[in-house]
């Protein structure tokens, strides 16, 4: 999440994923918890800026989050490179092995979201 003047992206928490339990509940209570005003969700595009499959079902987890927390929009946020930043951050700080692979992807959320708010900041 963000701070309310969407300057830097901070960590919340994982939602799980099960075949069993998407998460959509989950996220859709903690946008309502958080009164957040828009959700982003990482888009993986490849290294060539192509979509394939993931980048497919990015698309219709998006449009699944998107019925359950209308009107709250939800976008979509290129993702590249993103875990591997985040991987070298945390080990920068010291954080490796388990414990690294335990928050990598929260860190590699706050990528996707630091980038997209700073994309926004450039545009405005």
């Amino acid at each position: 999440m963000s701070d309310p003047d969407g300057i830097l992206a901070t960590p919340l928490r994982t939602v799980p994923r099960t075949a069993d339990d998407d998460g959509v509940p989950a996220i859709a209570a903690l946008v309502t918890e958080h009164d957040a005003v828009e959700v982003v969700v990482g888009l993986p595009v490849t290294l060539a800026g192509t979509e394939g499959l993931a980048a497919a079902q990015a698309r219709d987890y998006a449009e699944r989050l998107a019925s359950a927390i209308m009107p709250i929009p939800v976008r979509l946020a290129d993702e590249r490179m993103t875990t591997v930043v985040a991987s070298r951050r945390l080990a920068e700080r010291g954080v490796r092995g388990r414990r690294q692979r335990s928050v990598v992807d929260q860190a590699a959320a706050v990528e996707i979201l630091q980038s997209w708010l700073d994309t926004q900041r450039r545009r405005t």
